[in-house]
Parts: structure tokens; sequence; C-alpha cells
């Protein structure tokens, strides 16, 4: 079946990247045009589009939200540990994300109690406090916001959590982008070197927690027991890796996606500055709407049916989480940004035992930064320059750039 997620074997590896980060950037028109053809089998990953990759990789879409919610939350037909890709060395592999119970229960259990909601909300007067120093370093006029608040405001709170550095954001941000990149021409060697710098860092930082410990998530990691045993060092590095990236990534994204929702409806924005009800309706809008993470990678463990479609056990399976979310079955009218929706089964955060464990803590950083936008800028604006949508990986949907005019109304 061709869809426009496909593409000729004639095309140039250029052409390829092209054509897949065009569909990152705007991915709706394509799964409102399959959705109702799903689950069907595509080429996800052409050979030679990523280098090293020199065979093609197909899966099976699923973009109806009732595919996608039952799949998210049975994790014994859909493996997240069974992945090809990683085995094969294409992508590295993440705790916890790419694990199965029962070693996932056991790695979920450890962090668990590092982001309770109880935690969280004792960190959001801190979180307030940084996000108007950043507001304030930005200044007025126009602005890149992504660069100058929606990058460094995650990073600078999971390395709190973590108890690093804050302002070594653009490295902790480089080896972000480079772990989470498929789409541009980053040479092997270039990925393992940042991946190396990333396992090293993390490695001085667990050693020095083991000589002097501190009040942070990697002291509780170098000191935890799973079941009577400590962490081996490759699991300590690899939660640090995981919640580095993912604990700027999706949030990063959410915000930007926030203010582009907000820039294009100024009648919404000035709403908000009186109703601030609404701000954490407009946040789960905004995460149905144009989520974060629109889409993650599972195995069949064994053969199932989906909607009438056979899959056989060892097949890879996209889940489509942004498709899910636009679905008109589950979200009336679903390309129109509404405040008046049931918004609680949204996937954006995924179900099941795969849930994200960050939800909380990127919920409270997109309610402070966008309490903390509504009261310094009566008028929210869009810049001159252009805005221009991340296209390094379809996982994620935000911004790579976002200018915005930001004025005070105070001389």
């Amino acid at each position: 079946m061709e869809t426009s997620m496909e593409m000729s074997p004639s095309l140039t590896l250029e052409q390829m990247r092209e054509h897949l980060a065009t569909f990152v950037t705007d991915p709706y028109a394509v799964y409102q045009q399959m959705r109702e053809q799903t689950p069907t089998e595509f080429v996800f990953l052409p050979a030679g589009v990523i280098p090293g990759l020199d065979e093609s990789f197909k899966a099976w879409a699923l973009m109806k939200y009732a595919d996608v919610y039952h799949a998210l939350r049975d994790h014994d037909t859909f493996s997240s540990a069974r992945n090809p890709l990683i085995e094969k060395g294409i992508f590295p592999r993440l705790v916890l994300i790419a694990d199965d119970p029962p070693r996932h229960t056991r790695f979920r259990r450890l962090v668990n109690k590092a982001f309770t909601l109880r935690r969280v909300e004792a960190l959001e007067p801190w979180i307030t406090q940084v996000a108007n120093e950043q507001l304030y370093e930005m200044g007025r006029g126009e602005v890149d916001v992504v660069q100058s608040y929606t990058i460094p405001l995650p990073v600078t709170v999971i390395a709190r959590l973590l108890g690093i550095p804050g302002e070594e954001y653009p490295t902790f941000k480089r080896w972000s982008d480079t772990f989470i990149s498929a789409l541009v021409s980053i040479s092997l060697e270039e990925r393992m070197k940042n991946t190396q710098e990333m396992v090293a860092y993390f490695g001085q930082i667990a050693a020095a927690r083991r000589a002097h410990g501190a009040d942070d998530l990697i002291t509780a990691l170098v000191e935890a027991e799973v079941e009577g045993e400590s962490l081996e060092e490759w699991e300590i590095l690899g939660f640090c890796i995981l919640l580095l990236i993912a604990g700027n990534e999706t949030t990063t994204n959410l915000m930007s996606n926030i203010l582009n929702v907000l820039v294009e409806r100024p009648a919404l924005w000035q709403r908000l500055r009186e109703d601030r009800s609404l701000v954490e309706t407009v946040i789960e809008e905004t995460l149905r709407y144009e989520s974060p993470i629109q889409q993650l990678f599972r195995v069949a463990a064994r053969d199932v049916e989906v909607s009438g479609v056979k899959i056989a056990e060892g097949d890879m399976v996209m889940v489509f989480f942004g498709a899910a979310n636009r679905d008109p079955l589950e979200f009336p009218y679903p390309d129109e940004f509404r405040l008046d929706r049931d918004l609680r089964n949204h996937v954006s955060f995924g179900m099941g035992i795969h849930y994200c464990l960050g939800a909380p803590l990127a919920r409270a950083e997109a309610k402070i930064s966008l309490n903390a936008f509504l009261d310094r800028f009566p008028v929210l604006k869009p810049g001159q320059a252009p805005a221009v949508r991340q296209t390094v990986s379809p996982i994620v949907f935000g911004f790579q750039q976002l200018p915005l005019v930001l004025e005070s109304g105070r001389p």
C-alpha cells in the first residue's frame, strides 16, 4: 500500500531525509489520510537514511486511538525491550523505556519517589524563581524563546534533581539532540563520541557521590538497592542519561508548542490573562493537539490481531501518540484547539506501566512558565524571523526556533 509515509527506492538519500523531515514538521495530514487504514505496514527507516544503516526497517503503524490505547496498556503483547534497532546498535538502549517487567518494575519503583507530586510541589517555588530570572534575562523585543527559555529551563530543573551544574545546559542539550537524532547526517563516530562524553561525565559524578553523598538523585541511585543488590555502574549511568534526555526533550517541546498555539490565538491569550483557571486546560489541550512525543516503538511479543489485522510475533510496531490524540472517534473536531473537551484520556504521556515518569514535573514547569509569561507580557506577537520546527527526530514534535515579540507594557 502506497502512502505519503512510503518512499520510492529511486530517491536519493538527501531526498529521503527531506521527505521524512517534511513529515516530522507536519504529520497531521498523513495521520488523517492513513488512520482508518491502520494497522498498515510501512518502511519507517529506509536503508542509508541513517549513517551506518544498511537495511530498511518496516513497522506496523497504529494510529487509531483505540489501537494505540490498548497497545500501550498491553505490555505483555507489545514489548518495549525486544527492539532490533537497539540490538543492532542503531539506537542506544535507555533503561525503563526499553525494559519490560520484572526489570522495569524494579527500576520504576526505585525512581518513582523522586518524581512524586509532593516532591514536585516542593520544587515549585524554586522553579518559579528560575523561570522569572530567565524571563528577566531575556529582556524585551524579538526573542527566540526556544534558545532563551524553553531549552534552558527544563535542563536547569532536571540538573538540579540529578545534582549536576545547570549552567552546563548547552552541553547537555547537544548530548540530548545527538542521542535522539535520526534524520541528520551525524556519523556513527560522532554519535559514539557524544555518548562516551555523557557516560564519562556521569561516571565522574557517580564516583564523587560514592565518596561524598548529597541530597540529589544521583546519590539516591548510587546508594540504592534493588532486592538487596546495588545497581551496577551501567544501570546508574543509564538512569542519568534517561533522566537528562527525557527530562528536557518533552518539556522543552511542550512549552514551545504552548507558546506557538497562543501566539496564533491572541484572543485566547487575553482570556487567559483574565482567567488563570484555564491555564491547566490549555496545557492539556496542547498536549493533545500537538503532542510533544509523537511516536514510540514496540515489538510484538506474540502473534496478535489488531483491528482485524494479524501482526506476527517479532514484528515491529510504531505507536503513534500524535495520531491517536487527533482521532475524531475519541476527540470530536480533533483539528480544532478547544477548551471544552474531556481531556482525561489523551495519550501524550503514554498509558500503562510506561506512563511518563516525569509527567507531574513537565506539567508543573509548563504551568509555572505559562503563568510567568502571562504576568509579564500583555500581548504575545510572532517575530519577524520564521518559526522553525525541529527535524532531527520523528519521535518529538516541537521547535528548533520560535521567535516571539515580547513587550511588557512598561516603559
